[in-house]
């Protein structure tokens, strides 16, 4: 964005609200844009106001979508969707539901086909060494540590 160009009110409400439209947004996400658009205080707090009063901005929609999506696509556990969710200044309400967005026949699923393909793609011969690896990898996209010891325990004797 050129940093001379200054926004009316009306001008930066139409922007963020195609900004918003776009895809799902949280209030963080808007309120950095919102300041990179060199709009003051005041008026950013009109403009997010506006963004929600007409329902362009929605915590707890974006939760569920943020949580839907980074399940399916990345594959990601509730650790980690947690931590991002928090990264985002997400009330911890809007988080505890948006979790209910998984199913938790797929979230085990999700896991077992992980930890399989994980398994796989590990070349070490010690045992202890390949779980560590496998569960180092879990660990990092966010899946609870008990459900991971659980999943090796089964396949890595």
């Amino acid at each position: 964005m050129n940093s001379t160009k200054t926004y009316t009110v009306t001008e930066a409400k139409r922007k963020l609200e195609s900004y918003c439209a776009y895809q799902e947004r949280c209030h963080k996400e808007v309120r950095t844009k919102l300041k990179d658009m060199r709009m003051i205080p005041e008026a950013i707090d009109v403009i997010l106001v506006h963004l929600i009063e007409h329902n362009f901005l929605n915590e707890e929609r974006f939760a569920q979508a943020f949580v839907r999506g980074k399940f399916r696509i990345k594959k990601w556990g509730k650790n980690r969707l947690v931590r991002e969710l928090k990264q985002r200044e997400i009330s911890k309400y809007s988080i505890d539901n948006a979790l209910k967005e998984i199913d938790l026949d797929d979230y085990y699923q999700t896991l077992d086909e992980l930890t399989q393909k994980r398994i796989a793609q590990v070349k070490e011969n010690n045992v202890f060494k390949k779980k560590k690896k496998v569960a180092d990898y879990l660990l990092y996209r966010g899946w609870e540590s008990h459900l991971i010891y659980e999943k090796l325990n089964e396949y890595l004797k």
